[in-house]
């Protein structure tokens, strides 16, 4: 072995020491205690960030034994400050824990990535009693710790509840390694097993573990019966493999795209990973869902397990993609690894139109992937919450069929209609079937819903662009907008809807969901400038006399009209793209009833009035999810 590699390198006589590298050798030397603490103190700083509050829980256990234990974390709990974490009355008998981050950042390289400063150290440090002047704060996920219990104490479990991280390993040449392995917590493998899909890290793997007690020429010990010695979940080792740069740390390997999570939140469709096989031989890979266990206090509580779908294959005929429920779970045999089939893309995405409850439910679960020998499992976290359907939507109506009103008179038998005493003809019947149009007639649809998604308002037309505070915001009229950035707004309009200077919005009754109606009234009065019956420059149309002296009363040359719109959601096609982007496209069936308003003719108490209806379909998509809008 080579005499400058050695675990015990990178600790001293008590607790872990820094491990610096030589520029000429690139060996594990000591670093001054100046630098130590220097580094130390800017490593805890890294740790700091806020806990996202979609989350996860997995509870891992540890079988820590008097003395110094290497653990490594498969869950991050940094929701919780280690102060109050250690503070349970169980986890008394721990002294001290040390987590191991070789990483160096780029920033604390002087001249040249190859050349690390002294200041940088790979430990930091929690010490019982040290209160806040403790550089460690927080556990995280992927992550090597050493953890010193008190010599008095028997064998304790020291339980971890925490949100389950994708294994994410690093490798290094010098030797430096410090890991644990995703196996089965209930049979781990014997390295030799673990490792036998890879050959060339068996025959030269240099391994030590941490078997309690002080530290000393015993403690990490060396461990030559690979064939015996188990791959515990948790357990961390000291590793290396000679000038083998080492790639396999399981049978398989899980990739997510970059800047990707299984993390839905309220407003992502769907996510993709890719599962590909590491081994020589055919694997088969299982995907499950398991629920998550309880929250811890403070945390948000999980009302259920989300609806995921599994994506299937594409129809060819409408392009639309198949779909499974993973309440079950569901396999895949890879071909041996660099040929064809040795991987496979996984394409999930949440049944929204399943998930019920206000907005920011929380539906979390762990995905688990296992393979069939039983060498690795894998912890995935998935999460989705229930979005509000405030924001703007926009979208089109598609007017397919239009209520006949086809007036059939009674004939005599000479083939002409027959004439009552007044001289009116005698109506037979009137047909008022619905009937199809030669093209669907367009007319588009703007909608804004609240922060409460309660009911919904129609507009003629909405601006979006900064306003003068500086904010994106949605508002009804130009003015409103910030004078000096009107290039970067926008207006959009619908010139089918009656214009006024004012735009102020109709409101609506209902919301826009599955199961319930959205009603809205607009009325146009026959002396209004937007009526399409008035043309201001025409004769006959003007609302005027013969002599232009004198205003005429309706429906002489133009009526009021009054349009009853309706849009009925209905539940999205059973497709995945469909089910899963149910929260920002939403489409359903459109029903809108014209009535016209006339004139009042003498001996009747009503005014003369007629009724078209028009039907079809419509699909509205939410471009923006500002729940105000500004009037």
């Amino acid at each position: 072995m080579d005499p400058h590699w050695n675990p015990r390198n990178a600790l001293r006589a008590g607790p872990p020491q820094r491990v610096c590298t030589s520029p000429s050798t690139q060996r594990p030397r000591r670093c001054s205690r100046a630098s130590r603490l220097a580094t130390s103190l800017s490593l805890g700083l890294l740790i700091l960030w806020p806990w996202q509050a979609s989350a996860q829980w997995v509870t891992q256990s540890f079988d820590l034994v008097a003395g110094w234990n290497a653990v490594f974390l498969h869950v991050d709990a940094s929701h919780q400050i280690l102060d109050d974490l250690m503070a349970d009355p169980a986890y008394q008998p721990i002294e001290e824990i040390w987590q191991w981050q070789p990483e160096v950042p780029v920033s604390r390289f002087t001249q040249t990535p190859a050349l690390p400063a002294d200041t940088g150290s790979p430990w930091s440090s929690w010490v019982r009693g040290q209160g806040p002047d403790a550089v460690l704060k927080r556990l995280e996920g992927n992550r090597a710790y050493l953890v010193r219990v008190r010599s008095d104490t028997p064998t304790f479990r020291w339980e971890i509840k925490g949100k389950p991280v994708v294994p994410r390993y690093t490798w290094t040449t010098t030797g430096l390694n410090f890991l644990g392995f995703a196996t089965p917590a209930d049979s781990p493998p014997t390295f030799e097993a673990f490792l036998r899909p890879a050959p060339e890290l068996f025959n030269q793997l240099e391994l030590f573990r941490y078997v309690g007690g002080p530290l000393g020429p015993a403690n990490p010990a060396p461990v030559f019966a690979l064939n015996t010695t188990r791959v515990r979940r948790g357990e961390a080792f000291w590793m290396r493999a000679g000038e083998l740069y080492n790639r396999y740390f399981g049978p398989f390997a899980v990739q997510l795209p970059p800047s990707t999570s299984l993390e839905f939140g309220t407003d992502r469709s769907a996510a993709s990973l890719r599962v590909r096989n590491l081994t020589p031989e055919d694997l088969q890979v299982t995907l499950s869902l398991q629920p998550s266990e309880p929250a811890p206090a403070g945390q948000p509580s999980i009302a259920a397990v989300p609806p995921l779908l599994l994506r299937g294959t594409r129809n060819p005929v409408d392009l639309t993609f198949a779909h499974t429920n993973l309440a079950s779970p569901r396999s895949w045999t890879l071909r041996p690894a660099g040929q064809p089939g040795s991987e496979v893309e996984i394409a999930l995405g949440v049944n929204r139109t399943a998930m019920t409850g206000t907005p920011g439910t929380l539906y979390a679960a762990v995905l688990v992937l296992t393979d069939h020998r039983s060498l690795a499992r894998w912890e995935l976290p998935v999460s989705a919450s229930v979005g509000s359907r405030a924001g703007l939507w926009v979208g089109a109506a598609a007017v397919t069929h239009v209520r006949h009103y086809l007036t059939q008179y009674r004939r005599g038998p000479d083939g002409k209609p027959l004439m009552q005493q007044d001289g009116r003809y005698v109506i037979e019947g009137v047909n008022e079937d619905l009937g199809t149009v030669g093209r669907p007639y367009p007319l588009r649809l703007i909608v804004h819903m609240g922060a409460d998604g309660g009911n919904a308002k129609l507009l003629q037309r909405v601006f979006v662009g900064p306003k003068p505070d500086g904010q994106v915001g949605l508002t009804t009229r130009e003015e409103l907008l910030d004078p000096a950035q009107l290039a970067h707004a926008r207006r959009i309009s619908a010139v089918h809807l009656p214009w006024s200077a004012s735009n102020v919005p109709w409101p609506g009754v209902g919301a826009l969901r599955a199961g319930t109606n959205v009603q809205v009234v607009v009325t146009v009065t026959h002396e209004d400038s937007a009526n399409p019956f008035l043309h201001l420059y025409h004769p006959d149309h003007d609302n005027l006399n013969a002599t232009f002296d004198q205003r005429v009363p309706r429906g002489e040359e133009s009526y009021d009209i009054r349009r009853e719109i309706t849009l009925t959601p209905r539940a999205p096609a059973d497709d995945f793209d469909s089910l899963t982007r149910g929260h920002d496209t939403i489409v359903g069936e459109y029903l809108e009833r014209i009535t016209l308003t006339g004139r009042t003719k003498p001996g009747r108490p009503q005014p003369e009035s007629r009724t078209f209806e028009v039907r079809g379909r419509f699909e509205l998509t939410r471009i923006s999810d500002l729940e105000t809008l500004t009037q």
